[in-house]
C-alpha cells in the first residue's frame, strides 16, 4: 500500500471510531517526513465542542507534538471535504496539502460553499487532492446516517 493510501486508510480508521462514539464519521490525519504526526476523528458532542472536527483536532495535536503553530511542510488527510472553518485552520496551520476523500456539497467550504482558498484574503492556499478513497468514505457517511433516519 502507497503512502497515500496508507495515510488515507488511517484517517478512515478514525472516521469508523468517530462513527462508534455516535459522532458524525469524519477522520483526518496528518503527515510529515512520511511519519503520521497526528491523528483524530470528530469529537464534537464527547466533548460538547462545536470546533471539535477531527481536521481541528488534528492540527491541535500536531502543533503540540511539534511545539510550533504553523505545520509547513505536512499533509492533511481527511475523510470528508472539509468546513469553511475547517478549511481557514488548514490555512491558518500552512498546511501543504490537502487530500480529502468524499465531496460534500452542502457544508464543505474548498471545492464547494464559499470555496476559502479561491478568495482573495486567503493568505496560504494548500495543494488541493479530491476523491481519495472517495467510494469508502462516503459510505462510512452514508451508513451512520441511514441509521438515525
Amino acid at each position: 500500500m502507497d503512502g497515500q493510501n496508507r495515510y488515507m486508510a488511517a484517517a478512515l480508521e478514525e472516521a469508523e471510531a468517530a462513527a462508534r462514539r455516535g459522532e458524525v464519521p469524519v477522520g483526518a490525519v496528518i503527515v510529515r517526513d512520511g511519519a503520521i504526526l497526528a491523528r483524530a476523528g470528530n469529537r464534537t458532542r464527547e466533548l460538547c465542542d462545536i470546533t471539535a472536527h477531527a481536521e481541528i483536532l488534528a492540527i491541535r495535536a500536531a502543533s503540540a507534538e511539534l511545539g510550533d503553530e504553523r505545520l509547513t511542510g505536512a499533509d492533511l488527510y481527511v475523510t470528508l471535504e472539509p468546513c469553511a472553518m475547517c478549511a481557514a485552520a488548514i490555512s491558518f496551520a500552512r498546511i501543504r496539502r490537502l487530500y480529502y476523500g468524499a465531496e460534500d456539497p452542502k457544508g464543505g467550504g474548498v471545492d464547494h460553499g464559499g470555496r476559502f482558498y479561491a478568495q482573495p484574503t486567503c493568505h496560504h492556499a494548500p495543494e488541493v487532492y479530491s476523491g481519495i478513497a472517495e467510494v469508502e468514505a462516503a459510505r462510512i457517511l452514508t451508513d451512520f446516517f441511514k441509521g438515525r433516519r
